[in-house]
């Protein structure tokens, strides 16, 4: 009996670790299944440098405030740099049994210094730990995100320059409307991306203030320095609410926002090309870097990588909702839930940041196809409010009016099988008699666009223009 009830030196070696950093109130180690779910180290080690970061911080403002000696806090800072080294080698041993990168780094710092070590953690809790940590790494991740939708914009600019003058049929519905140029279409997704920059960068300013200092959740009767540490670590000014300061992830939840609105603003683009990659358009092609083939049909060549990126906006909006839904019910301040915030967040970035380096690759290789652009504008009646406009300017008809003549003129090239610059003069002046040859030039493509200078529209210059003040804008 003796033997059944003796647990494994396994367990047992766990469990002290376990027990060492949760203090002298458990007297018995975990149960496996709770070891297994309650350890975050499997994620949360992401967070390696952002804990070191903040650690670093607080151990010099409190040797600065007198709560441990200079002496401690030198060998503090040198045991955790040590510690960040071994990381970055790879020859750090992460331990389950110690549950989260704070304890891990923690436990490896007493090995390596000792007593000091145990001093490091005076006047802070780990919810305040984690919550610094974490914004630190929000923080960070909105810079790198924003960098890399730069890098997406600066494609899109450079390529809208190259076609500012190239034809193409603008859609509503899906269906032919009024044309275009393909570069002022590409500046429409520029603009979308600076406003996804706004919210990155507002999300930014919003989390940049520390939560440091808050402790377990009521603050501390130690006499810290938080506009110290705040300060150290690149924040604006220490949080305002203790309580708040440890349950608050709505940093997390605007970023992951930013990211999901993001996301779709890429996922419509990829399925733009899609669209234009299919036999009924063949408006661009990519190159064998960003297309597959078929395992049975030899002749096809598929847009994977815009159809990859199209779905993954899916998955961050998942997980977006996944941190909501975890937020939801908890009442202040901390709990256990939240450790669960830090696995969505960072799986939302790695995927947008795959998927905006994969569509800068694909704007930059998408060759277009001139012609076959020129030649969709010739269908679908593109120029028919340019006519409507001629007959409203030209002969003083009411709006109205003229649109009911140009829908008139548009039925009988329908019906005889013509474009409307083909329809004859006699055709034309059947339906309104004062028309007069002056009304042809402005049914052709070119002119609807050159002609489209209101601020804003699609001439040619006007792109040039537009994508010249997006440069400087956005980059």
């Amino acid at each position: 009996m003796s033997a059944k009830k003796q647990s494994s030196p396994v367990t047992n070696s766990a469990a002290d670790s376990a027990n060492a950093m949760w203090g002298g109130r458990f007297a018995a180690g975990p149960a496996a299944i709770m070891q297994q779910i309650n350890a975050s180290i499997g994620v949360d080690k992401r967070l390696y440098a952002e804990d070191i970061q903040g650690s670093l911080a607080h151990a010099a403002m409190l040797a600065k405030q007198g709560i441990v000696t200079e002496t401690d806090a030198a060998a503090i800072a040198k045991g955790l740099n040590q510690v960040k080294a071994e990381i970055e080698a790879g020859h750090f041993e992460f331990k389950v049994a110690l549950e989260d990168i704070h304890m891990n780094v923690e436990q490896r710092l007493k090995e390596l210094i000792g007593e000091p070590a145990g001093r490091l953690h005076t006047a802070r809790s780990r919810n305040d730990q984690v919550a610094t940590d974490f914004k630190l790494w929000v923080r960070r991740a909105c810079d790198e995100v924003a960098a890399e939708t730069r890098n997406l914009v600066a494609a899109l600019i450079d390529r809208a320059e190259e076609e500012a003058a190239t034809v193409m049929p603008g859609y509503t519905h899906l269906q032919p409307a009024q044309p275009v140029t393909f570069g002022h279409h590409l500046l429409a997704y520029v603009e979308m991306l600076g406003r996804d920059l706004g919210r990155l960068a507002d999300a930014r300013k919003r989390l940049n203030e520390s939560p440091l200092g808050a402790a377990a959740l009521a603050g501390t009767t130690f006499p810290i320095d938080r506009q110290m540490t705040a300060k150290a670590l690149g924040f604006d000014r220490p949080t305002a609410n203790s309580l708040d300061s440890v349950s608050d992830r709505d940093f997390a939840l605007e970023y992951l926002s930013a990211l999901s609105i993001l996301a779709v603003h890429l996922s419509r683009l990829a399925e733009e090309i899609v669209i234009w990659m299919s036999e009924g358009f063949r408006f661009v092609t990519l190159s064998d870097a960003f297309t597959t083939g078929s395992s049975i049909m030899p002749q096809k060549k598929n847009p994977d990588a815009a159809e990859l990126v199209r779905a993954k906006a899916g998955e961050v909006i998942g997980l977006t909702v996944q941190l909501l839904i975890i937020l939801k019910g908890l009442p202040l301040t901390y709990g256990k839930d939240m450790q669960d915030d830090k696995a969505p967040t960072f799986a939302a970035t790695d995927t947008v940041l795959l998927s905006l380096a994969a569509m800068a690759g694909m704007i930059r290789d998408l060759t277009p196809n001139r012609a076959r652009m020129r030649e969709a504008c010739e269908r679908g009646f593109l120029t028919a409010t340019d006519l409507a406009d001629w007959l409203v300017k030209h002969l003083g008809l009411p709006f109205r009016d003229a649109h009911h003549v140009t829908g008139t003129l548009v039925k009988m090239a329908e019906d005889k099988g013509k474009g409307l610059s083909d329809l004859s003069l006699a055709e034309m002046q059947s339906v309104e008699p004062r028309i007069g040859d002056s009304v042809y030039p402005v049914l052709k493509v070119e002119n609807s666009v050159a002609g489209r200078k209101s601020e804003g529209g699609t001439a040619p210059d006007n792109v040039r223009a537009a994508a010249k003040a997006a440069r400087e804008r956005l980059l």
